[in-house]
């Protein structure tokens, strides 16, 4: 029975993750779904090149090669912001491309020097965002900002790596067969493409899946309670901040919008969003993400013990998106789990004697 070669079997699965994002609701970032359908031909190429030997291939593939990196920083660094990208956004990374294909054209022998630089520049670029903290993505959902974060991580470091691998194949080529190094290429770069594909698509999802406003408020009552602080460092203008965001989850109970991004946070706070990240974490020693989820549990905790509402209804309601963040949060906050709060009434110490007792025995 005959095989698929493995660059046509990766290149498979990203056409299916390609035809899943085009299937979902209406998104107004395109740069994930292009990189995906590029990661896809490169794969074919790859395939064509190595396997068959179509000789094409060949020609087409280095020029991919270095698109590859420019739309992968172009799509993550739209993770900073919230506008669609514009042409005038992409025309500067597409001049690597350009250079390559000329190259290709006329002068061949620096192709693979090229590719190196290019690769190793947009790698040490992302790095230099994933320094930033995940909160620089403050286009994506509070609650999947580590998750982006991640997978902006693993597409930096791939990139390096890669970069690498490949310079030291190419000469390994150069002086030699180097049949295993050919082996030991199309692995690498499967890889690369598998791996990037895969952080696409994580990328991808942690976007909000419409541009609409934060819930807005049912209940005529308090649904939060003060939260606690760790630090007294902050300045004045940390803690005028803090009581506008602090305002703005009680009045409004933005916390409710499971959509919620730190752009859309300081679009209705009317303060930047790196200002409000940077005050958080100075005057309660928390990221957004953790003090937007206290919101969530406390509003969780007043309606377990004041309403008989299903768990699941309450934690969608309290808005969070999934099941696992939501037992993670309140086990993190109340340190019990939401069916045992309301079980005790939300009594935290019968709770300590209880786990306590459990633990004696």
């Amino acid at each position: 029975m005959p095989s698929m070669p493995l660059p046509f079997v990766v290149s498979l699965v990203l056409c299916l993750i390609l035809v899943r994002m085009i299937r979902q609701e209406e998104r107004k970032l395109g740069l994930f779904p292009l990189l995906v359908a590029t990661l896809a031909i490169q794969a074919v190429l790859l395939g064509l090149n190595w396997n068959i030997g179509w000789y094409p291939a060949r020609l087409i593939q280095p020029i991919v090669a270095a698109l590859l990196p420019a739309l992968s920083f172009a799509a993550f660094d739209q993770l900073r912001r919230n506008n669609v990208a514009k042409f005038s956004d992409l025309w500067l990374h597409l001049i690597p491309a350009s250079l390559v294909a000329a190259l290709v054209a006329f002068w061949r022998g620096p192709i693979d020097l090229v590719l190196f630089a290019i690769c190793l520049g947009y790698g040490l670029a992302l790095l230099r965002v994933a320094r930033q903290g995940p909160s620089a993505l403050a286009a994506v959902r509070v609650n999947d900002e580590w998750t982006a974060h991640k997978a902006l991580v693993a597409v930096a470091v791939l990139l390096v790596v890669t970069a690498f691998i490949d310079a030291t194949i190419s000469l390994d080529l150069s002086l030699g067969e180097g049949q295993q190094a050919r082996t030991l290429l199309i692995v690498a770069n499967v890889l690369w493409l598998a791996v990037a594909g895969y952080a696409a698509t994580i990328a991808y999802d942690a976007r909000p899946d419409t541009e609409s406003n934060a819930i807005e408020a049912n209940f005529a009552f308090p649904s939060t309670e003060p939260l606690s602080r760790v630090s007294s460092s902050g300045t004045e203008e940390d803690t005028a901040i803090v009581s506008r965001i602090d305002g703005l989850m009680r009045e409004q109970h933005l916390y409710r919008d499971p959509d919620l991004t730190l752009e859309r946070l300081a679009r209705r706070a009317g303060i930047p969003a790196r200002q409000i990240s940077g005050a958080l974490n100075r005057i309660y020693g928390r990221n957004v993400s953790q003090i937007v989820n206290e919101y969530r549990v406390s509003d969780a905790k007043r309606r377990l013990v004041t309403t008989r509402d299903p768990v699941t209804i309450i934690m969608l309601e309290s808005g969070f998106g999934t099941k696992s963040n939501f037992n993670r949060e309140f086990l993190r906050v109340t340190s019990m789990t939401p069916s045992n709060y309301r079980r005790l009434g939300g009594d935290a110490d019968t709770a300590t004697e209880v786990q306590t007792g459990a633990s004696a025995s």
